[in-house]
């Protein structure tokens, strides 16, 4: 049995210091998290930035180079994947359907990925949806996902490809096919969100069936299916991802004291489950990653 790769998703768009206050919110904040999490068993932190003062999500690259640089600098090594999510929201006013409502935040492709381009994270999501997510419709064209996938590409990052619905893993095979997407893919199955694809076993034995051929899979469940789906991830062979942006319970009715405790927790159940949590290293050769510069003279 390979080793299984833990991600942590430290913060996300979505959660609120009023659901949780230990959701990090500051880039000091968060990059600790990150480190955390790190040191609990977690081979990738998947990284989103909020404003600092309002604690909302933002796409400020100032935000993001903080991040890094302080995760960088640290003697904790991980893989730093960068989120390309924001930045595809479009709210549709109510008189006026064509005109964008406050909480709009569609732009181009070069400014999603702009964060990457200049930090080169070892990997980056690339979101396949288009939906209705969360008060608002995501939008993902196949001409935007070609140039950031391209952006990608040319940064020397590798895409994790985020599927939320069947139609997202149809146009992944597509994308492949067409020499967009360069293989061996990385892949995240994401269930649990209103309109995707449910959290139960169905529905990712389906997906799974649907994946490109020649990729490293993981899944994860949003809200209280987080550790069910983390279960059933890893015994279907994937690999298996928590954080706050995916929970901020322990438990039903315990709040999270942090990140790392829900990683402890994750790595209990995979380790209990028979399976051995992937370290760095081997998190790297399974994807097919290089060791960063500053971690090979670090070495």
């Amino acid at each position: 049995m390979k080793p299984t790769i833990l991600t942590c998703a430290v913060t996300g768009s979505f959660p609120t210091r009023e659901q949780n206050p230990a959701l990090p919110v500051t880039p000091a904040k968060i990059a600790e998290a990150c480190i955390g999490a790190a040191k609990a068993g977690a081979a990738i932190c998947h990284i989103h930035v909020r404003d600092p003062e309002t604690g909302r999500p933002s796409m400020k690259l100032e935000y993001y180079r903080e991040v890094v640089k302080r995760l960088r600098a640290s003697e904790v090594d991980l893989i730093i994947n960068l989120t390309t999510g924001p930045g595809g929201r479009f709210i549709p006013s109510d008189d006026d359907p064509a005109k964008a409502a406050p909480g709009t935040v569609l732009t181009t492709p070069e400014i999603r990925t702009e964060h990457v381009v200049e930090l080169k994270p070892e990997i980056c999501t690339l979101d396949l949806n288009t939906m209705w997510f969360g008060g608002g419709a995501v939008i993902n064209s196949p001409r935007n996902l070609k140039i950031m996938a391209g952006r990608m590409y040319a940064a020397g990052v590798k895409p994790e490809l985020e599927v939320f619905d069947t139609g997202d893993l149809l146009m992944a095979q597509d994308l492949v096919a067409d020499g967009t997407l360069q293989l061996p893919a990385l892949c995240q199955i994401v269930t649990g969100i209103k309109y995707g694809m449910p959290s139960s076993p169905e529905a990712m034995l389906l997906a799974r069936s649907l994946l490109p051929k020649n990729c490293e899979w993981a899944a994860f469940g949003a809200g209280r299916h987080a550790f069910p789906m983390l279960a059933q991830a890893f015994i279907l062979g994937g690999h298996c991802r928590i954080g706050m942006e995916d929970t901020v319970h322990l438990a039903k009715g315990t709040p999270a004291p942090g990140n790392a405790a829900l990683v402890e927790k994750a790595v209990r159940i995979i380790r209990d489950l028979g399976g051995k949590v992937a370290t760095v290293a081997e998190a790297r050769n399974l994807l097919g990653l290089k060791t960063p510069p500053h971690r090979s003279s670090a070495s």
